[in-house]
């Protein structure tokens, strides 16, 4: 019996055989989500791949004076000669961080370094090897020169009460930098989303283990812990579970009183030994478990208490895919991510693509390049259970449910795995 306590999944209704669409499945999860609320402070290098809790305004001008973007003289645009060369007394020198103060008159110039703040009376610099030397205390300088030019402008990159970040925001290295301009040493962020996977299924093997008749190795786990370590998220590998009602249900009830999230593959079809789905209806609530797809259609979700649960289909490139497509788009949602979109490109076939009609299918493929031009191909055998075609491919090729066959030269929709993180 279901917990009539649990929270229930906006506009989904009880368990249903029926099949969901792609996308219908993806924004029926994605509704039932909670915005993140727990936040924490850190310094900056401990907050790269973290999502900002809150918007950051420039407190100051980035840079904070006007400076010299290459060695070389500063000068006043006005002495720029339209023909001919004109000569220029040098008054004084501007290193880094060490201003010179005084004002350059007409016919005066100081030597600067890059960084430099351009001097009073200046705004200009010559390249110092655009300048002739007459000695120690005069240049000469030529026509073709641009006012203004080789100067940095003091807020040129962020000025004083710009917005600079919204909350929502994942920090990349750029953003790291962006924060130490502005003299940012600690931003809050986003408490770590705790997630809790487990494998099922009594023909696994444990990696190091020898294998025994009818046994294969667990590959999933595996790829679970590699895509979930690039989204910077907690998590706890339980290991494999044995198809036993009993062990099912205890690693549920100990997954879902410690975690955001419970991942799990295989157990999620109709045989006579698939616990999971019905562990999920019995100790909590079913939002779905078909989806119009291949590969990836027996795929559960629902929830226990306040814990997500997506139970995964146990064929490898299956768990992968829709890692991909549900999975990954949630955790992101529940760091505070606003845009978990797929993102796609439209590029020609290589090679001719066919399919069985009604089901969203997620070829696997490779884009390359043939005489400029970005083009992608299938990786060759596309079942459900060959990792290699995941292995080898950097993209999704998204074939339409409607759709049994595309010719070589046709455009079709690209998944990069460059955009999954």
């Amino acid at each position: 019996m279901s917990d009539k306590n649990s929270p229930s999944l906006p506009g989904c209704d009880d368990f249903n055989p029926n099949t969901l669409q792609v996308e219908h499945a993806r924004n029926k999860i994605l509704a039932s989500l909670n915005p993140p609320a727990d936040t924490e402070q850190l310094t900056i290098r401990d907050a790269l791949n973290r999502v900002l809790a809150n918007p950051i305004k420039s407190t100051i001008d980035v840079p904070s004076h006007t400076n010299a973007a290459m060695d070389g003289y500063a000068i006043s645009g006005k002495d720029i000669p339209v023909t001919g060369t004109k000569r220029l007394t040098i008054v004084g020198t501007v290193m880094a961080g060490r201003p010179l103060d005084i004002r350059i008159a007409p016919g005066e110039c100081a030597r600067i370094m890059t960084g430099g703040k351009i001097p009073a009376g200046a705004d200009t610099v010559i390249m110092q090897e655009h300048v002739q030397r007459d000695d120690e205390k005069v240049i000469r300088i030529s026509p073709g020169h641009q006012t203004g030019q080789n100067v940095r402008q003091a807020g040129e990159d962020l000025s004083k009460d710009h917005m600079v970040f919204q909350s929502g925001k994942r920090l990349t290295p750029a953003d790291l930098g962006m924060l130490a301009s502005m003299g940012i040493a600690e931003v809050s962020v986003f408490k770590r989303v705790k997630v809790i996977f487990f494998s099922t299924g009594d023909e696994l093997c444990n990696v190091g283990q020898g294998l025994k008749d009818g046994q294969i190795y667990d590959s999933n786990r595996y790829t679970l812990y590699g895509m979930l370590r690039r989204l910077d998220v907690d998590f706890i590998d339980m290991g494999i579970i044995p198809d036993q009602r009993d062990c099912v249900e205890n690693a549920f009830q100990r997954a879902t009183a410690e975690a955001d999230v419970l991942v799990t593959t295989g157990g999620v079809s109709v045989g006579e030994a698939d616990f999971v789905k019905e562990t999920l209806e019995k100790l909590g609530h079913i939002g779905f478990w078909k989806i119009a797809m291949k590969p990836g259609r027996p795929l559960a979700f629902g929830q226990v208490g306040h814990c997500q649960f997506f139970g995964l289909p146990g064929n490898p490139v299956s768990a992968m895919v829709t890692f991909y497509q549900f999975v990954q788009p949630a955790l992101l949602r529940m760091m505070g991510i606003a845009d978990v979109a797929p993102k796609y490109l439209y590029l020609r076939s290589e090679t001719t693509l066919k399919k069985r009609a009604g089901r969203l299918e997620f070829q696997r493929g490779i884009i390359h390049h043939i005489n400029g031009e970005t083009v992608v191909r299938a990786t060759g055998a596309q079942g459900s259970g060959i990792l290699r075609s995941m292995s080898e491919a950097n993209c999704f090729i998204e074939l339409p449910a409607e759709i049994e066959k595309i010719d070589a030269g046709e455009r079709v929709k690209v998944q990069p795995f460059a955009d999954m993180i």
